[in-house]
This record gives C-alpha cells, sequence and structure tokens, in this order.
C-alpha cells in the first residue's frame, strides 16, 4: 500500500512539472522559439516634401582641379564613403522661412494670453481671451491620468503638460478684431513700442521671436561614457534674420530696397533666405523636425518616428554637389561656366565689377528665384551660385587629412567650433569658388547677404525603397 502510494506521489510530482514548464513554453515565442513580435515587412522610408533622395556611394573628396590661389584650403584628395540622404533639392526660400517664424511668433502669443486668461471661459472660438487658455484649464477638458501625475510632481523641466496650448482657436491679428480690452494689451505688448516706430508702422517686435528647444551634446556624453539629462544642452534663438546684411556687407553700395523688403516682400518669397546664422539654421532644422514629429502624434494610426534634419556635413554636401559625376569640375560636370549657346549655368558674378554681364545669359544682380537654372544629377538646384551654404561642420585646414574615410565628420569640433565650413560660393563671388571642391569658412555668429542654407535627413541604412509622396 505504501509502495503505491509512492507511485502516485511521484506521478503527481511529474505531471504538476510539466504543466507548470507548459505554462512558460512559447512565451515569449512561439513553439519554444525565440520569435520577435511585429510584422516582418521591410521599412519604407517617406520621401519628405521637396526633397530628394541622395544615395550611398563613394567618391574622391577635395579640389582635384588646378589651385588658382595656392592656400592650404586645398588638402590631399582623399575617397571617402557617404550613406544614403534625403536633402532639399532648394535652398530654404523665404516662404519656408517665413512660416517658421510665424510659429515662434504665434506660440509666443498664445502662451501669452494663455497666462493671463486663467481658468478660461466661453465657447472657444476666440470671441473671449478665456477661450485661449492652456488646455488643462478649460472646462470639458479631461485629463489623463498621466498628467494628473505630471501636475502632482509640478511638471518636468522643459514642458510642463499642464501647459499645452490649445492652437484650434484662430488667432486675431486685426485691431479691429480683438475681442476685448485685455487681449488687445497682451496682444499690442508683441509688436515695437510706439515711442521706438518709424514712420508710426505698427509691426511685430523681432527681437521678441525667440525659439527655445534642446539638444544633446553626444561627443560630452560618449567621452564621458555616459547619458542623461546633464547632457541637454537649452538653446533660446532669436530666429529673425538680420535684414541688415544688405547695408553692412556692402557699405559702399546702395542696396536699401533689399534691406526694407528682402525677406517680407512677396516678390521675394522663392528667393533664398539671408541674413540667417548658423546657429538660426540648426533652430530651423529643429522646428523642421518638431512639426513633423508632432504631425505624426497627432494621427490615430501613429507612424514611426521620424528621423530629425539637420544641416550637411561638409563631406554630404560636396557628394551631393557632384551629382553622381566623377571627377566633376561643377555640378553640371564642367569644365566651363556657360553651355553650348553662351548662358551662364548658374548665378555668380561673371567679370570684375560685372556682376549681370547681360540678361539674355541668364544673370542676375543679386540673388536669383530657386530653381532658375538647371539641376545637377542627383535632382538638386543651385548646388553651385546663387547663396553659399551653410554645412554642420567645422572648419579647418588640415579636415580631410585626419577625418575619418567612412562619414566624414569633426563632430567632437562641430559645436565648439567657432568657423564653419561653408560651400557652394554665391552671386557676388567670381567662378572659382563654384567649383564643387572649393571650400570656405564663416563663425557661426555671422550672418551674411550671400549665406543661406539647405536642410537633409538621414535614411537608415535598412530601408528597403522610398514611398512616394500623394500630394
Amino acid at each position: 500500500m505504501k509502495r503505491v502510494f509512492l507511485i502516485l506521489l511521484s506521478a503527481s510530482v511529474i505531471i504538476s512539472c510539466s504543466k507548470r514548464g507548459n505554462s512558460t513554453a512559447g512565451k515569449p515565442g512561439q513553439k519554444g522559439e525565440l520569435v520577435p513580435k511585429g510584422k516582418s515587412k521591410s521599412f519604407v522610408a517617406e520621401r519628405p516634401y521637396g526633397m530628394v533622395s541622395i544615395p550611398a556611394g563613394s567618391y574622391v573628396m577635395g579640389l582635384a582641379d588646378q589651385d588658382f590661389t595656392n592656400t592650404p584650403e586645398k588638402a590631399t584628395l582623399k575617397t571617402v564613403t557617404v550613406s544614403s540622404f534625403f536633402m532639399d533639392e532648394t535652398e530654404i526660400t523665404n516662404a519656408e522661412y517665413r512660416v517658421f517664424i510665424n510659429y515662434v511668433r504665434d506660440s509666443i502669443a498664445r502662451t501669452l494670453l494663455a497666462e493671463a486668461a486663467g481658468d478660461g471661459g466661453s465657447d472657444g472660438d476666440g470671441t473671449s481671451i478665456g477661450d485661449f487658455a492652456y488646455l488643462s484649464k478649460k472646462a470639458g477638458e479631461e485629463k489623463t491620468a498621466y498628467q494628473e501625475f505630471m501636475e502632482s510632481q509640478g511638471g518636468r523641466d522643459g514642458y510642463d503638460e499642464s501647459k499645452k496650448l490649445d492652437w484650434s482657436v484662430p488667432l486675431r491679428w486685426q485691431t479691429s478684431d480683438y475681442p476685448d480690452a485685455q487681449y488687445a494689451e497682451v496682444l499690442e505688448s508683441m509688436y515695437i513700442p510706439p515711442a521706438e516706430r518709424i514712420n508710426n508702422e505698427r509691426i511685430i517686435d523681432s527681437r521678441k521671436l525667440m525659439y527655445a528647444y534642446n539638444w544633446e551634446d553626444i561627443e560630452s556624453a560618449v567621452k564621458d561614457k555616459s547619458r542623461g539629462a546633464k547632457y541637454l544642452k537649452r538653446e533660446s534663438i532669436a530666429v529673425y534674420p538680420d535684414t541688415t546684411v544688405w547695408i553692412r556687407d556692402f557699405n559702399y553700395a546702395y542696396n536699401e530696397p533689399l534691406y526694407d523688403g528682402y525677406f517680407w516682400h512677396s516678390a521675394y518669397k522663392n528667393y533664398p533666405v539671408v541674413g540667417v546664422t548658423w546657429d538660426q539654421a540648426r533652430a530651423y532644422c529643429n522646428f523642421k523636425s518638431k512639426l513633423k514629429s508632432d504631425y505624426n502624434e497627432s494621427l490615430k494610426k501613429k507612424k514611426q518616428k521620424p528621423m530629425a534634419f539637420r544641416l550637411p556635413t561638409e563631406a554630404e554636401w560636396e557628394y551631393a554637389a557632384r551629382g553622381g559625376r566623377e571627377n566633376a569640375t561643377y555640378p553640371w560636370g564642367g569644365p566651363y561656366l556657360q553651355d553650348d549657346r553662351g548662358c551662364y549655368l548658374a548665378n555668380f558674378k561673371p567679370k570684375r565689377g560685372n556682376y549681370i554681364e547681360d540678361e539674355k545669359k541668364g544673370t542676375y544682380t543679386y540673388t536669383a528665384p530657386v530653381k532658375s537654372f538647371t539641376k545637377n544629377g542627383f535632382g538638386l538646384y543651385d548646388m553651385a551660385g546663387n547663396v553659399a551654404e551653410w554645412t554642420e561642420s567645422p572648419y579647418n585646414n588640415a579636415t580631410y587629412q585626419f577625418a575619418s574615410t567612412l562619414n566624414p565628420h569633426l563632430s567632437n569640433q562641430a559645436y565648439r567650433e567657432v568657423r564653419k565650413s561653408v560651400r557652394g560660393g554665391s552671386w557676388k563671388d567670381v567662378g572659382y569658388l563654384l567649383m564643387n571642391g572649393a571650400r570656405d569658412y564663416e563663425r557661426k555668429d555671422s550672418a551674411r547677404s550671400y549665406i543661406g542654407f539647405r536642410t537633409v535627413q538621414d535614411i537608415p541604412e535598412g530601408t528597403a525603397k522610398f514611398k512616394k509622396r500623394t500630394n
């Protein structure tokens, strides 16, 4: 009897162990195998509006042509490899940069109105300052558990969920449309004070258009073998272009019409923006990234977090300018600056003192509208002439000698180095600076009437193909 009991007890132990084993079998995999969740479809990158894809490749970086100036900027030629990326097909235009300015203006105005609105009220259609209260203050807005928790903790550094703006309520900028006196007081604080106005012209005070954002000091984090909030750098940048560059760059020239209207006049909306510093160009890249990220978050079906927009490295810029051509002197190949009909292939100064040799040859006195000249092999316009362009890379005479051959970039000096590489030549330069390998630089805090920029976006190495936009 005792023997039978022991056999039954052993059987029950085996069965219980077997059940316990079966209860975890196949987790997290299937049939006991480790199988990751999710679909196995290849990643498809969506081409951003106004950008073209630049395929990965290798090229000989540097000035292979004759160096007429015999300067140390001409370094030893070097074969390098560049990963694929998207790039703006044109330089950033005045119209595109004004979207950025208007966003900064509106966000500041809405924040001031929300602070003055208190707990809100009214119908939410902009007929009262109470309509501009923070979303968390409005009646009927239910707080999420996360919002309640963050409010109990006093918010978090750099962002407060309880101070989320209501962008659905339209702003009223016309004085005749102001809903009440309190609204008028807030909005008028955005304008230049009457005592400082010229001819009593009522315009926005550009000194108040500050854009704040965070970026991570990756190089310091890598050096310390650590990551964390202490490596976040907070920038607050005055983003309005410096329109005085048209006078300051040319002290003895009559450029007042450009000083007065180049940035805001509708006649120049498709012209490249100028008077923008390196820091302002980086702030624009952050805004462009935020715009896309916020849109993806607003969708019911969340999309993959988009890659950030940024300035191109010097190596990426030169590779893109060559347009896939081997040993190309200029973006169109070369070696001449004119086509077979005698028309110039870029906007530059063709002769001493002569900025516009012949209108029939396609030259311009100053900048030209984007897409005025033929695009290169990658589909990029004005990679030579019109305006020179900021790059992310710091400037150093010996860059090519000690930079990597794989995506060369002096990232550990990119932010700290005051001098930044500028490429492409401009409307006021001679043909030499239009060559693909020609280099120049400017201080990052300097704005010029002949320097603009364009942005790029990384393409993940695992991308199988690109998705065409429908708009």
